[in-house]
């Protein structure tokens, strides 16, 4: 069974084999990886895993002011089969919301459920009554899954290279 657990320097060798499955030179929603991150040393791989969770605090604690978020990866049998995030300041252009999943990973509801996990966190943690969910325009299994979530398309927007689809997603109590 899958769980969501936070970012953690134990699955090296687990996250690289999802990284590796993605394919050189793709970008892999979800995990907040840039261009400037090196995963592939242990050494590289601890600093980018305490950048991701340097700033995550408990509950009910004030955000600090800088942008972080709740990184989460989604984890099964020791395998890291993706990344979601929960953006705690608003980004009008990233969305509140990211996720992704290894090629082999997709198609099982894996998304919708953790998309799920995380809307409750938006509301209960956050205290937020919608987000933002944004995807690229041609990621038809992205749209189904934040549709599926209860996403409502506000419209497309257009940046140099790409279009995306905006959704907004009501949380209820």
């Amino acid at each position: 069974m899958a769980e969501l657990i936070p970012p953690s320097v134990h699955l090296h060798e687990a996250f690289l084999e999802c990284h590796d499955e993605w394919g050189p030179g793709l970008h892999e929603d979800g995990f907040g990886l840039t261009a400037d991150d090196d995963v592939e040393t242990p050494e590289g791989f601890a600093a980018w895993v305490h950048r991701l969770v340097r700033l995550t605090h408990p509950a009910g604690e004030p955000c600090p002011p800088e942008k972080h978020g709740s990184p989460r990866w989604i984890v099964e049998d020791g395998r890291v089969l993706g990344g979601i995030t929960l953006r705690h300041q608003f980004d009008d252009d990233l969305g509140q919301i990211g996720y992704g999943l290894r090629p082999s990973a997709r198609g099982r509801g894996l998304a919708s459920w953790a998309l799920g996990r995380m809307l409750v966190e938006a509301r209960t943690v956050l205290g937020l009554d919608r987000v933002l969910i944004p995807c690229l325009a041609d990621n038809l299994a992205s749209a189904r899954t934040i549709e599926h979530c209860g996403g409502v398309l506000e419209g497309l927007r257009d940046f140099e290279q790409f279009s995306v689809r905006r959704y907004w997603i009501t949380l209820n109590e």
